[in-house]
């Protein structure tokens, strides 16, 4: 009788494999970002005097 059943071991591999390549599409590694769409590029507001 071990202490995790094996499917909470599967399940949990599946789960961090999955987040990492949603943190590794959102920060732009790779050939496509998929945050390119979310977030505008950042502008410079014109100065007003």
């Amino acid at each position: 009788m071990g202490l995790f059943k094996a499917d909470f071991y599967r399940f949990f591999a599946l789960g961090f494999a999955g987040g990492t390549l949603l943190v590794l599409g959102v920060m732009g590694i790779g050939t496509h970002s998929i945050g390119n769409g979310l977030v505008p590029p950042a502008e410079a507001a014109a100065q007003v005097n």
